[in-house]
């Protein structure tokens, strides 16, 4: 979602810099015809030509933008020339806050962005520990009964729990639930829809009613003046904004509420299950955040947000970002024509060997030691930069700290069978389940009602 900052200037010396250097077609061949993911191919040209580089999928070329420098000049200092045009989401979020463009996306991100900062986090702050408060205690059922899980659903679930607290006042129930797995179908299969528009509208078309259904009724319950036992929600604000605000139709305040349910749990979801088979792989990483503080400690917290932070510059929630030069500009010495598309990608960035020692190695203490990690702000964008950074960011760290420092200290995960690769669409995700099972807490820690104790013992490998 969109974070507020100061647009650049209009005013700028003209284009006057040397060519981009653009990957010969012979590799953009060999890349089609092995029949790779589209990151294959942008890896090839960023390792070949660095960090700013152009290749070509048709007559004109796009570059590629992985420079932190070039990064920041095209999505936070000059946002005004580098413009989002449209998102692949639209189908699903309509003209919410993500897809939004002008004036009406100023409008809106106003709207929200103090629902997501400072004290307006603090309204959600009881909600996301009861999510994660349900959360523990479905795993606690589970570890007694031996019974197996999904950790990639889990995550889900409790990620959704957490944003549906949040909009409506009311905890997830199981029927709301079951609807709203439509939303995640529909996203996953997004990249995959035809080209026009009304074949891919219809291709949908059953999940999209059950969204809409959900959201019809909690919209008219917001608005019949229900509150759930949290209080009023986030969808109250949206309904209270029609009052002076003509332009929040009742189709508008659909869209913006599936935004928020949509970029509030997807991502939040998938990077919870990415650190758990992270910390499969590498289970010392756990027993040292645990071990930085006690219970409730900064510490700890601290250590916690470090294996998120890791897992995110791993496995960002945004992958990809498009853009459109609306005028000729320089950047970082190479001259872009109005007119060229631009796909910056963080997912490349985070793995740049000159700015991430060993990059490819899980290491959270990058995120705690002086010096760690780099400091320009364009080398580390796991939700964005600039005018149209992700919204939520402050809630999604918010919801997986208070996640883990539930279940961390817990049980021991053992995983029967982990995804194999990752799946590369509006998110980077894994491609299929993570099962486990969890083994009881000790009978001491029981005793404390919170001090439990286990280790994530799992047998994943990393894509």
């Amino acid at each position: 979602m969109d974070l507020e900052a100061s647009p650049g200037s209009l005013s700028h010396v003209p284009a006057t810099g040397r060519p981009v250097p653009e990957a010969e077609p012979e590799l953009v061949e060999r890349w089609r015809s092995g029949g790779g993911e589209l990151v294959d191919l942008l890896s090839q040209v960023r390792e070949r030509f660095g960090g700013v580089a152009a290749f070509r999928l048709g007559p004109t070329p796009t570059v590629l933008v992985t420079d932190p420098q070039a990064v920041q000049h095209v999505l936070a200092r000059h946002p005004e020339r580098y413009v989002k045009r449209s998102h692949r989401a639209r189908l699903l979020i309509g003209d919410g806050v993500l897809a939004a463009t002008g004036a009406a996306w100023k409008g809106q991100r106003r709207l929200l962005q103090s629902q997501f900062t400072g004290p307006g986090m603090r309204r959600y702050e009881q909600r996301i520990t009861e999510a994660a408060r349900t959360t523990a205690a479905r795993w606690a059922r589970y570890a007694r009964t031996g019974q197996s899980l999904d950790v990639g659903r889990e995550m889900h679930r409790f990620a959704l729990d957490a944003i549906w607290r949040s909009l409506t006042g009311n905890p997830l129930d199981d029927g709301t639930e079951r609807e709203l797995d439509a939303v995640a179908a529909v996203a996953a299969i997004l990249p995959t829809l035809p080209a026009d528009v009304t074949d891919a509208r219809d291709a949908v078309a059953a999940d999209l009613a059950r969204i809409d259904a959900v959201a019809r009724h909690a919209i008219e319950a917001a608005r019949s003046g229900q509150a759930g036992p949290h209080g009023p929600g986030l969808l109250h604000v949206l309904i209270d904004a029609a009052t002076e605000r003509p332009e929040y139709t009742d189709r508008l305040i659909r869209d913006e509420l599936v935004t928020l349910l949509a970029a509030g749990h997807e991502t939040t979801a998938t990077t919870l299950t990415w650190l758990y088979l992270l910390l499969d792989q590498h289970p010392t990483t756990r027993e040292q955040a645990l071990a930085a503080g006690g219970e409730g400690s900064a510490q700890r917290r601290h250590a916690i947000q470090a294996l998120v932070h890791e897992t995110l510059r791993l496995y960002p929630s945004v992958w990809i970002l498009p853009r459109h030069a609306t005028e000729g500009d320089t950047l970082a010495g190479y001259t872009i024509e109005a007119g060229t598309d631009i796909l910056v990608c963080p997912y490349l960035t985070h793995r740049d060997p000159e700015l991430w020692p060993d990059p490819e190695h899980f290491d959270p203490m990058r995120f705690i030691t002086p010096d760690g990690r780099p400091t320009h702000p364009g080398s580390y964008l796991p939700f964005g930069i600039g005018p149209r950074a992700c919204l939520g960011l402050q809630f999604a760290l918010r919801e997986s700290t208070v996640l883990l420092e539930h279940l961390l200290p817990v049980h021991t995960l053992t995983f029967q069978s982990t995804p194999t690769r990752a799946l590369y669409g509006i998110t980077v995700r894994p491609d299929g389940p993570a099962l486990a099972t969890l083994v009881p807490p000790r009978a001491q820690d029981v005793s404390s009602n919170s001090r439990l104790s286990g280790g994530a013992r799992c047998r994943a490998e990393g894509p």
